[in-house]
């Protein structure tokens, strides 16, 4: 007898949409075919609905430990599978800063047995822990090595070119990188206007980022090794690094494919505050472009959660950063009812590229002895987004109010559905990714 069946679900195999059955037993894809009988624990009718491999969220804050008012692993992870969300890869920069080997053991412990979706943790780099980063191959649940090239929340920061250059050589993993040129960022710190949030991407400007992406690439190309660019916001950088494939991978969020400067600053003021900061429409213009020629790679929500009292500071007082794991599909799901991507593209961004790009084993894909992790949507479906069905702690969206076509109905973690029409169903029993 089999623990799940997924019947009469339009799935996501091979490319393209195909109804089939999905057998599941002990976690694993156990057999598809045209018609499974139903001996099962249990069944699950994806009647009129699509089934995609588990979606993964290649770049989230979850703020434990350090901020765990803001957020935590169990409330993030919740945050996650109303999402549709089955994986997170989480970030270094808490406090204390996720850089040693110990801190690392000390979130896996964190993890375990509180988190709803499966998770995988970044190693942060430092401008002295080279020995560390030596050790990471085999480290279990390590998805790579996160380096601050400018500095943004928490205290992780590798500024100069020869310290870059030592993270690079040092370690096996790739390296993602959150690239804005320090020494820009420090010169044009002047321009920054007391309470005026519209000078944030006046500071941040496209040079900051542009010169530390030329800078990142060009180590990496020479040392050959992996370099993924986090979050680009320019139309120079999605020009550089259409030139740069390969080795050099690049994800968008998105918020800078929904919106666009002024208005969201306008509209939002302090709660469209992030770094890099969402720019004018000829950025997010380019962005599109990019999005419709697959030269992104990935697209992750970079949730980062601040509390609203820290978010109604006066600028630049207030932090940068917006929660965005429950969000993500829903907004990517309205841009493809409104025509702007495929579904197999979204498939590739969060699905099967970060599968291949990371090294995630038995992920990313419908296949029979993989993991039984699971997106079913309904494409039909209108939602609006409201603050009050926020999981973060943090309990506000920069889409508050908005109306999307396009929603995930279900996550099912390991062969068990952990989230139905918007309720989290069961206990906390992600695990970590194998790489």
């Amino acid at each position: 007898m089999l623990d799940l069946i997924i019947k009469n679900g339009t799935c996501f195999i091979e490319g393209n949409l195909q109804k089939k059955d999905i057998g599941i037993n002990q976690g694993k894809v156990t057999s598809i075919s045209d018609k499974i009988s139903n001996d099962a624990k249990e069944i699950f009718d994806a009647k009129s609905l699509i089934v995609l491999p588990g979606c993964i969220d290649t770049q989230v804050h979850f703020r434990e430990p350090g901020s765990t008012d803001t957020e935590d692993l169990n409330s993030g992870s919740k945050a996650a599978i109303v999402g549709g969300i089955t994986g997170v890869f989480e970030m270094p920069n808490t406090n204390p800063p996720t850089a040693n080997k110990e801190e690392f053991q000390k979130k896996l412990d964190l993890a375990k047995n509180r988190m709803f979706c499966n998770y995988a943790f970044y190693f942060g780099a430092t401008p002295t822990n080279q020995s560390e980063l030596t050790k990471l191959k085999d480290l279990e649940g390590c998805c790579g090595v996160k380096l601050f090239a400018g500095s943004s929340t928490g205290n992780l920061l590798v500024h100069k070119e020869e310290d870059i250059e030592k993270v690079f050589e040092h370690t096996s993993k790739i390296v993602s990188v959150h690239s804005e040129d320090e020494d820009i960022l420090n010169q044009r710190k002047k321009l920054i206007e007391s309470g005026n949030v519209l000078t944030h991407p006046i500071w941040r400007n496209e040079e900051t980022a542009i010169s530390s992406t030329r800078k990142i690439v060009k180590i990496a190309k020479r040392l050959n090794k992996k370099a993924h660019i986090l979050h680009v916001t320019t139309k120079e950088e999605v020009d550089f690094l259409s030139q740069h494939k390969g080795n050099i991978t690049f994800e968008i969020t998105p918020q800078h494919l929904t919106m666009y400067s002024p208005d969201c600053y306008e509209k939002l003021k302090t709660y469209a505050q992030m770094n890099p900061p969402i720019r004018d429409k000829s950025h997010y213009d380019r962005l599109w472009y990019a999005v419709k020629n697959n030269y992104n790679d990935t697209i992750g929500s970079d949730h980062a959660p601040h509390l609203k009292v820290n978010k109604d500071k006066e600028y630049p007082n207030s932090p940068s950063g917006m929660p965005g794991v429950q969000t993500l599909l829903p907004v990517m799901l309205n841009h493809i009812n409104e025509g702007k991507l495929k579904l197999e593209q979204l498939v590739k961004f969060l699905c099967e590229n970060p599968a291949e790009i990371f090294g995630i084993k038995n992920k990313g894909f419908i296949k029979k002895n993989f993991d039984a992790d699971f997106t079913i949507i309904d494409l039909n479906k209108s939602i609006e987004i409201k603050n009050e069905n926020i999981q973060s702690k943090c309990g506000w969206s920069p889409f508050d109010g908005y109306k999307f076509k396009g929603t995930p109905v279900a996550t099912i973690v390991n062969g068990k559905i952990k989230m139905k029409n918007g309720k989290i169903l069961g206990e906390p029993e992600g695990k970590p990714m194998v790489f």
